[in-house]
C-alpha cells in the first residue's frame, strides 16, 4: 500500500498482496458481508462474521465495558484468532470491515488490516473463490487490553465540544446529518460537527483514495493534524 502515500500503509492490505499470502496460516481472514452475499462466494479460508447489526446505544462506562466483553466473546466463538494477523473485508472498503478493524484496535490487537477495495478488488485481481459454510476453528479467548484513546463517550464529547483543538466528524449520509432521515432517537447532528460522508474517502472502485487527495479534502473541511478528531 506504499504507492498511495499513507503514513501507516500497514493498516491496509491490497488484493494482490493477499493473493500472495492466501495460504499463510498466520492470517485470519474475516468476511463481514451479509449472509446473502457471503454464500455467493468468499475469499478462500475466510470465516464469516457480519458485525453490522451489533451496536450499543448507551456508551457510559458500565454498559460499554459489558458490550466490549460481549464482542470479544463473539470473536472467539466465531474463530477470530488474536494470535494472527486479522484481515477484515466486505464488498468495498466500507463500514462493516472498519467496525471489525476498530474493535481490534480498541482491544489492543494492532496486527490488523482492512482489504483495500474489499471483495470487489479481490475479484478484479482474479483471486480464488470458495463456497459453502465454514466451521470456525477453536481459538483462545480474545484478550482485551483497552485502548482508551480510541473511544470517547457522550460525557467526554460534551466536555470538549467547544474547544478549538477538538473536532467532531460526522461520517454518516447527508440525509442523516441534515435530519432528513433519523436512524437514532433524534434526527440531526452533533452541534458544530463537520460532515464528510465515509464514501468520500473512496475512489470509483470502492478502494481508499491516495493520501494527498484525502489530506486535501479533510484540510479544506478544517480536519487538521493538530486537532483531536472524534468520528461518528
Amino acid at each position: 500500500m506504499n504507492g498511495k502515500g499513507y503514513v501507516n500503509p500497514q493498516l491496509l492490505i491490497s488484493a494482490e498482496e493477499l493473493k500472495s499470502r492466501i495460504d499463510d496460516t498466520d492470517l485470519c481472514i474475516v468476511d463481514t458481508r451479509p449472509t446473502h452475499e457471503n454464500v455467493t462466494g468468499r475469499i478462500p479460508n475466510a470465516i464469516h462474521l457480519d458485525l453490522y447489526g451489533i451496536s450499543l446505544n448507551d456508551t457510559s462506562e458500565t454498559p460499554f465495558n459489558a458490550f466490549m466483553w460481549t464482542i470479544a466473546h463473539l470473536f472467539s466463538a466465531r474463530g477470530v484468532d488474536s494470535r494472527k494477523t486479522i484481515v477484515w473485508y466486505e464488498k468495498i472498503s466500507g463500514v462493516r470491515a472498519a467496525r471489525g478493524f476498530w474493535f481490534c484496535e480498541y482491544f489492543g490487537h494492532d496486527n490488523v488490516r482492512v482489504l483495500d477495495g474489499g471483495y470487489n478488488a479481490w475479484i478484479t485481481a482474479k483471486g480464488g473463490v470458495s463456497f459453502g459454510a465454514t466451521t470456525p476453528d477453536e481459538v483462545p479467548p480474545f484478550p482485551i487490553n483497552p485502548q482508551a484513546d480510541s473511544h470517547i463517550g457522550t460525557a467526554g464529547i460534551l466536555d470538549q465540544l467547544n474547544q478549538r483543538d477538538f473536532a467532531v466528524l460526522d461520517t454518516r449520509s447527508g440525509d442523516e446529518h441534515y435530519g432528513r432521515i433519523a436512524r437514532a432517537a433524534r434526527g440531526g447532528a452533533i452541534p458544530g460537527s463537520v460532515h464528510i460522508e465515509w464514501l468520500n474517502n473512496l475512489d470509483k472502485d470502492g478502494a481508499f483514495r491516495p493520501a494527498d487527495e484525502l489530506q486535501a479534502m479533510y484540510r479544506a473541511a478544517g480536519i487538521t493534524p493538530e486537532k483531536r478528531v472524534m468520528c461518528y
